[in-house]
């Protein structure tokens, strides 16, 4: 399966978004969302994809793919309405939260061209999905797991189905998802045409581009290993005894930071600890609901919660500017989730530092996967309040001062629950609607994300 290694823009330079050939109400709402020029990705893949033709794509994380498969399908999809529980366009992602980034991402561009997106994940209520597919999609956004719930109760039919992009199909493989990927696939018409966008193009996901795509155009613009011009690799050696000082101290610094531990429960200790020590911090992992998600998404982005510490069910679902530095508390487990947890930082251009934390007993096998990835970090030793730390990380002196945890509410008596629930609002709602989300402007910015702190990158 031969892949370009490398796109580069032609010697008369980077094509505008006009040259690629987008229609004129997209062309006004990149303007309006503040895109101001491609990112190599969509400028390598857009004049493929709005010909029609199957697209096997490879970019990494940050690059823009989410725009460069979003606005050839809506362009596709554009001039036509959909029907009843029949979606016209597809997009398979492995995560929810990676779900409501791509509806985010085009929502405004879908707008623009009177098209509807809807999103379908597991955590939100089966049956307002339902409803939305019930109105007619023009654009259905998925996990694999819910739509194969409802394609199974008959709620969404997929025989109408003219473009299907598989976004991150590797870590849908790594995930076991293929098996319901290559059954959603079997329903969608056989001649429509499919894009897919993955880090790396071999073994699983290679099978599902034979039996899939159609004589695929090939695109790559940059190695499926690190990126090792915008990101700063070190491996901090910590004594086991000191360790969580260390983390406490790291996660005391300025700026945004992501931790990244193996197990729920280790994310939930990390942050009860961490809150103890005087840092707002958050949990992320797969044993939270999906509101509780969105909330800590939503804070971290915003910046009420400058810390997140999350499992690798982060490493692929978020896209959030200006992360400064990802933490490797527990060692990967793999090359890929090496690189996929450091993406989260050096998006869209910007620079970044990854480091990890290796114990003794750790040492050699993190030596064995950086070297796998592609990775030449700077080794250090370090301890609580020792100078190479803050050079690397930005290191401070945690306050000591407890984060107050909020109060858990409180189970309505007896004989007042009508008063009760009428006192309450209506916040349970907030985040199902489908992800369709304001015009955000600002700053200037590239078809790769957005330059303003916090912000939603379009990755």
């Amino acid at each position: 399966m031969p892949v370009e290694e490398l796109w580069t823009a032609p010697e008369s330079g980077m094509p505008s978004f006009a040259d690629l050939g987008l229609p004129e109400p997209v062309l006004r709402a990149l303007d309006a969302e503040g895109f101001t020029a491609p990112f190599p990705i969509q400028a390598a893949t857009l004049p493929v994809t709005l010909k029609g033709q199957d697209l096997l794509g490879r970019g990494q994380t940050g690059s823009g793919k989410t725009l460069a498969f979003g606005l050839a399908l809506l362009s596709r999809l554009a001039g036509g309405r959909a029907t009843a529980r029949k979606p016209r366009g597809l997009v398979l992602v492995p995560t929810r939260e990676l779900a409501q980034q791509v509806v985010d991402a085009l929502d405004p561009f879908a707008r623009a061209l009177g098209l509807r997106t809807a999103v379908v994940v597991g955590g939100l209520s089966f049956n307002r999905q339902a409803d939305a597919l019930a109105r007619g999609v023009d654009l259905l956004v998925a996990t694999p797991g819910r739509l194969t719930d409802h394609t199974t109760q008959r709620t969404a039919d997929l025989s109408a189905i003219e473009v299907t992009a598989l976004d991150e199909a590797d870590r849908m493989a790594d995930m076991g998802f293929l098996p319901q990927v290559r059954a959603i696939l079997d329903l969608t018409p056989a001649d429509g045409q499919r894009l897919l966008f993955s880090a790396t193009l071999d073994g699983d996901v290679a099978a599902l581009v034979t039996r899939y795509l159609h004589d695929p155009v090939t695109r790559a613009v940059a190695s499926a290993r690190a990126a090792v011009d915008t990101m700063d690799h070190h491996t901090l050696l910590v004594d086991s005894a000191a360790k969580a000082r260390v983390v406490a101290e790291i996660a005391a610094r300025e700026g945004r930071t992501i931790l990244f531990a193996r197990t729920k429960h280790g994310v939930d200790r990390w942050v009860r600890n961490l809150r103890r020590d005087g840092i707002v911090s958050v949990g992320l992992h797969g044993g939270k609901s999906q509101n509780q998600r969105n909330r800590a998404i939503a804070d971290f982005k915003e910046g009420r919660t400058p810390v997140l510490v999350a499992t690798d069910v982060a490493a692929r679902g978020i896209h959030v500017d200006d992360v400064s530095l990802v933490v490797h508390i527990d060692p990967p487990a793999d090359p890929k989730d090496y690189l996929h947890r450091a993406g989260r930082t050096a998006r869209g251009g910007e620079s970044g530092t990854v480091v990890t934390l290796v114990t003794p007993e750790e040492r050699r096998d993190v030596d064995a996967l950086t070297r796998q990835a592609g990775v030449r970090p700077t080794v250090h030793d370090v301890y609580p309040g020792a100078q190479s730390l803050r050079a690397v990380t930005g290191s401070r002196e945690p306050s000591g001062v407890a984060v107050v945890e909020p109060k858990p509410v409180q189970a309505t008596p007896r004989g007042q629950g009508r008063r009760a629930r009428g006192r309450q609002g209506g916040g349970a709602a907030a985040g199902q609607a489908g992800g369709r989300g304001g015009s955000r402007r600002g700053g200037s910015r590239t078809g790769g994300g957005r330059s303003s702190g916090g912000r939603s990158s379009a990755a």
